[in-house]
């Protein structure tokens, strides 16, 4: 424990990656980060607490292009959207870095150069596997069934000229840091899954530069390449310190690194624990002191995303319950190592048993008593009891476990342990029945004790409560007429001032809700966000319906040849943002065809496809080049296409008939 010795502690959440808001599952990081800082600096500690966006890449630039607007224009309107919603949920980041900042681009470009000048990074070209959305490439050994092993979508065959970072050379010095510090690597279950399936087996050396799309930061001696996503966005743990590559640290890098810890959601654990550490060995840097891998917040039984329609977001959930109930439930509800589970009907349960019943009916009867019983005066006469004791050795006794429990960052068993508190209260207040000794005057000594022991177990439980609920801590202590304490202060059991007064009308911190009440306000909210019930019928049928051409006969359809087509190479097309250039291999002949689907396929998804195409159409010039054929495509009602392809694999040249 570090009691005022403003040691330095540097704390980051993984920085939030632009292409859309952020729902509560990705919102719970920046609140548990929040709660970890905040109870550092109770500790004493000089607190940093870094938290950011992560805003280049393919998918960014694809996302633009749907937009049509450019990619700085996307990646500011969402970072100013994610940072809003971190505001909104009360976190006490001190900085707020983008990947876009000038300075930080300046320094990647120095690292860049420093690692290949040192003989870590070398040219090549990649062929292999790639995974468009979690913009990561795999070997053909760690796919299983064409599936992105991260998420689960399918990967594509991809081939490009690429720089690459040797990782095998620090393979073994790793290994042995992580051996040598069992902390590093936290929980251990997350240790265990990055020894056994990643660093025992063998390092593939990893690719830090892509050519096939334009937004990121470009290689300063290549700019063809830009530099690939790890190496970028890892690095703003240390460039939002002030480090420069040439040695010209700013003063908070030498104050605050290492990090003592960086807090990332367990799928991207890999390149926290493999491929930073061994950048910072490579730049002959420290490594963070602990990584912690937090588990997910799920909806219903499954993870959240946008594609299954199963996602909360932060804000609408305030609208519901308010900023600290949400802090509440987001905390409490994930445990240390396995997954946790929202829903409606679970948070509306915490909301009336938790937070309106043990806590804010608590508060309330306790100050509506003083001001009942003696004006709003709490005072210690002395009159002990038989329960008081027990009251006070459970209070005293959870300020010990909130501090072991925080130390460990078993968040969730800290706030259980500040409710212990709570409960126990209310449960005093059964066994001396205030209400009862307050017909009898000889027992009013007795009842301003029982009274001030209750002001004084609140008070403690509120401190304790500050660094997970802030304003509803805040908002307590003010209806106590007291202050925060310090967790020094927590340890003594007495020191509200006898003869102090509380607030002469308690308000009510939490209501009760009624659950069947909130889910007809969700489906209402839900129903006015879909569109109209016969277009949704339509949806659910999965079915579309056109307006009808004229009619044609059979000889006008067999003017039309459509052949299979294999794509054997595609590429955008220069100054387009619809068109993608494919060589289509039909038969024995080699067509160049362009398809306005740039918004739905990249150039590596497209390469090795069987497609259907109309080869008898007359050819035609298209943004300049020319075009001999159509590819064959579905469109949906929001626009998006899909090729039409073969349900067998069929030789290319095959007529469809």
């Amino acid at each position: 424990m570090c009691r005022n010795c403003k040691k330095p502690y540097y704390i980051t959440t993984a920085i939030a990656y632009t292409s859309g808001k952020p729902h509560i599952g990705n919102t719970y990081e920046i609140v548990l980060a929040d709660s970890i800082a905040r109870y550092k600096r109770e500790q004493g500690f000089d607190v940093r607490f870094q938290t950011g966006t992560d805003e280049h890449g393919q998918k960014i630039e694809l996302k633009a292009e749907e937009a049509g607007v450019t990619p700085q224009e996307f990646v500011d309107g969402v970072a100013a959207q994610i940072k809003s919603i971190w505001d909104l949920m009360n976190t006490s980041y001190d900085k707020f870095i983008r990947t876009t900042d000038k300075e930080h681009e300046e320094q990647v470009q120095k690292i860049f150069k420093k690692l290949y000048d040192k003989g870590d990074i070398y040219k090549g070209h990649y062929e292999g596997l790639y995974c468009t959305p979690c913009e990561s490439f795999w070997t053909s050994s760690q796919v299983t069934d064409g599936k992105c092993p991260d998420c689960g979508r399918p990967v594509v065959p991809a081939k490009e000229e690429a720089y690459f970072f040797k990782m095998s050379k620090y393979a073994q010095q790793l290994i042995d840091h992580i051996n040598e510090h069992p902390e590093f690597i936290q929980p251990v279950s997350r240790k265990n899954e990055m020894m056994n399936n990643f660093l025992l087996p063998g390092l593939q050396d990893l690719c830090v530069s892509r050519t096939s799309f334009k937004w990121g930061i470009p290689v300063s001696f290549d700019p063809k390449h830009v530099t690939y996503v790890w190496l970028d966005a890892l690095t703003n743990y240390i460039t939002g310190l002030g480090y420069d590559c040439d040695g010209n640290h700013g003063e908070l890098f030498g104050k605050y690194w290492p990090a003592d810890l960086h807090l990332i959601g367990k799928d991207i654990i890999r390149f926290h624990t493999i491929y930073w550490p061994i950048f910072l060995m490579a730049l002959e840097l420290p490594l963070p002191k602990q990584v912690f891998g937090h588990p997910w917040l799920l909806q219903g039984d499954g993870k959240m995303s946008k594609s299954k329609g199963n996602v909360l977001y932060a804000d609408t959930l305030v609208d519901f319950f308010g900023v600290d109930a949400v802090r509440y439930f987001v905390l409490h509800e994930m445990p240390f190592e396995n997954d946790g589970v929202i829903s409606w009907e679970l948070m509306v349960e915490r909301m009336n048993s938790d937070l309106a019943n043990i806590l804010g009916n608590l508060v309330n009867r306790t100050i509506s008593m003083s001001n009942k019983y003696f004006g709003g005066e709490v005072a210690d006469k002395g009159a002990a009891g038989e329960a008081d004791a027990d009251l006070k050795a459970t209070v005293l006794e959870a300020v010990k476990r909130v501090d072991e429990k925080m130390d460990k960052l078993r968040v969730a068993d800290a706030i259980t342990e500040i409710f212990g508190i709570f409960r126990r209260s209310n449960k005093y207040i059964d066994e001396t029945m205030p209400w009862t000794l307050a017909k009898d005057e000889a027992q009013k000594d007795r009842l301003a004790t029982v009274l001030y022991n209750l002001t004084e177990a609140i008070t403690i439980g509120a401190s304790l409560l500050y660094s997970f609920m802030p304003e509803t801590a805040e908002k307590i202590l003010a209806q106590l007429n007291t202050q925060k304490r310090t967790l020094e202060e927590m340890g003594t059991f007495g020191l509200y001032p006898s003869g102090g007064k509380v607030t002469d009308k308690p308000e009510i911190l939490f209501a009760r809700m009624d659950v069947k009440e909130v889910l007809e306000k969700v489906e209402a909210m839900r129903a006015a966000e879909e569109v109209p019930a016969e277009e949704e019928a339509k949806e659910d049928e999965n079915v579309i319906d056109l307006e009808a051409k004229p009619e044609i006969t059979y000889d006008d359809f067999a003017k039309l040849q459509f052949q299979i087509g294999e794509i054997i190479a595609c590429e955008a097309v220069p100054k387009s943002k619809k068109l993608l250039c494919s060589q289509v291999r039909v038969g024995s002949r080699v067509r160049q065809i362009l398809s306005g689907i740039k918004a739905n396929y990249t150039p590596e998804e497209m390469v090795g496809k069987k497609v259907m195409v109309v080869t008898n159409l007359k050819p035609a010039k298209l943004a300049g080049m020319l075009s001999e054929g159509m590819l064959l495509c579905a469109e949906d009602s929001e626009g998006n296409l899909a090729l039409m392809r073969p349900e067998k694999d069929m030789p290319s040249g095959a007529e469809i008939c």
